[in-house]
């Protein structure tokens, strides 16, 4: 498991990618992100044509479950793979 200092270090490494990962990429660190720093959604839906929110809310959502635990290592690892 990945410690506290260690997600941190991830986190901050994420701004300074060199390349800009894809869409779907970029919406797994979201929704890995905020399940380690605030754990399951607890808002509605957006609804309508919001549909950037609407996309970050589904990516969230899916993390629902995933220990804050699980997503800071699983954020690290995928922030380690992306930086290469």
């Amino acid at each position: 498991m990945a410690t506290q200092e260690e997600f941190v270090n991830a986190t901050e490494r994420s701004k300074t990618l060199t390349e800009r990962p894809a869409n779907d990429v970029l919406l797994q660190l979201y929704a890995l992100y905020k399940q380690a720093t605030e754990g399951d959604i607890q808002t509605a839906r957006p609804g309508g044509f919001d549909f950037k929110n609407i996309a970050k809310w589904d990516a969230w959502k899916s993390m629902e479950g995933k220990s804050r635990e699980e997503a800071q290592d699983a954020y690290v690892q995928l922030v380690n793979q992306l930086a290469g």
